[in-house]
């Protein structure tokens, strides 16, 4: 293979590594260098190009150690049946890169994966290095996300976990049969054993009021992983109760939805057009609504027409549209987790309801304080001087709330 630059590798490898959703950097320990000691924070400014749950912009370097793979995963542009520019970084490139970017405020951590290279531990081996130098070598207090390579031995996942803040193990395809098909060297029980593993290690790591000894942290921002969206023909209503499954066997921080996108000289196993980008916008709104507002999987997918959610109205509105006997709901007197499922509140507005109505009792205009459109809640509560009527059950309610879609630009060619 011909000799490439750096700059031409860091072009290829940051292309290659952004089918990877799974990159956001909330939920670590906090660590800076104002002492003098080390270089780095997990806080901070930098550009933009993650988001944490608080509203902070965070960046992230964010690219492949290499694009070669020895897997033919049928969905994957970097399988090794696919025609593309390969690169490979050394361990100390990756290492020397984060480090002058960091040192240039352009980034504020590393997000690092890569194809698999002779073999699992290999690959495991080449990852947990460059956070080991990172960290050990060069004081490195930033944020790292490592990708584990689930076939790696246990021992390698368990050093990822004292080096990096985060650690993923994609379970890709919402459907194990799939994987088996489109991903035939990827085995789906590999996948959730390892990600039992890191389960297990956090678990350890959070020490009991009785320890006075603590013991090491261990991947301090927990786990993800990714699920392709309309590669492998399961519905919406399968995707969340994977989603479920995931959340409550391995106490995942996130789960994160990428929409299929087809790939040049794609298998013939796989879908012709990728899904639409609202349907994965869906997934993480009903994704939201179970982690945050206490809505099962069933709950947000019951009356799905053919198991897929509406792409019209967001998930909450359509369930409360089909349980309009559970409203009004009077904001002076309902308890916090029936609030939290009225359209147009949110966790924030819902505690700062429940904050101020000890004080007082509320009024329209003053719920119109917490919330970005009133008229998206008006139809489903009651208040001190406002009651629905006959609104909440009126035949046209869905299409006075439906956001209006914009008319799509119509191809040229």
């Amino acid at each position: 293979m011909a000799r490439i630059d750096l700059k031409r590798k860091l072009a290829v490898l940051a292309d290659a590594a952004k089918y990877d959703a799974s990159c956001a950097s909330s939920g670590s320990t906090k660590r800076d260098s104002l002492g003098g000691r080390g270089i780095g924070s997990t806080e901070g400014m930098g550009i933009c190009h993650a988001y944490t749950p608080d509203g902070r912009c965070v960046s992230l370097l964010k690219i492949l150690l290499t694009n070669f793979c020895i897997y033919d995963c049928a969905y994957c542009i970097n399988r090794v049946s696919s025609n593309v520019e390969r690169a490979r970084f050394t361990v100390q490139e990756v290492v020397d890169l984060t480090l002058a970017f960091y040192k240039r405020n352009y980034i504020e951590g590393l997000f690092l994966s890569s194809g698999v290279i002779r073999d699992g531990d290999y690959t495991m081996e080449q990852l947990v290095e460059v956070a080991r130098r990172l960290r050990e070598e060069h004081d490195f207090r930033g944020y790292i996300h490592l990708k584990l390579i689930p076939e790696a031995d246990a021992r390698l996942v368990e050093l990822a976990g004292l080096y990096a803040d985060r650690l993923s193990a994609n379970i890709e395809l919402p459907r194990d049969e799939a994987l088996g098909r489109l991903a035939p060297e990827k085995d789906a029980r590999t996948i959730r054993k390892t990600m039992g593993q890191v389960r297990l290690k956090l678990e350890a790591a959070q020490p009991e009021r009785r320890d006075r000894k603590r013991p090491p942290a261990f991947a301090p921002a927990g786990q993800s992983t990714q699920l392709i969206v309309g590669a492998d023909g399961a519905p919406d209503t399968e995707i969340m109760a994977r989603s479920a499954s995931l959340y409550g066997g391995y106490g995942l921080r996130r789960v994160y939805y990428s929409a299929f996108s087809p790939i040049p000289d794609g298998s013939s196993l796989l879908p012709p057009t990728k899904p639409p980008l609202m349907r994965e916008h869906r997934l993480y709104q009903a994704d939201w609504l179970m982690r945050f507002y206490g809505f099962t999987a069933p709950e947000i997918g019951e009356g799905a027409n053919g198991g897929m959610l509406d792409l019209d109205v967001d998930p909450k509105l359509a369930w409360a549209l089909r349980r309009r006997e559970a409203f009004p709901l009077d904001v002076n007197r309902a308890a916090r987790e029936s609030l939290l499922r009225v359209p147009g509140l949110g966790v924030k507005a819902v505690d700062r309801i429940l904050s101020v109505r000890r004080h007082r009792t509320l009024r329209l205009e003053d719920i119109g304080r917490l919330t970005r459109s009133i008229e998206a809640v008006r139809p489903w509560i009651t208040a001190l001087d406002w009651t629905p009527g006959g609104l909440t059950d009126a035949a046209d309610l869905r299409a006075r709330l439906a956001p209006r879609r914009k008319a799509e630009q119509l191809s040229l060619f």
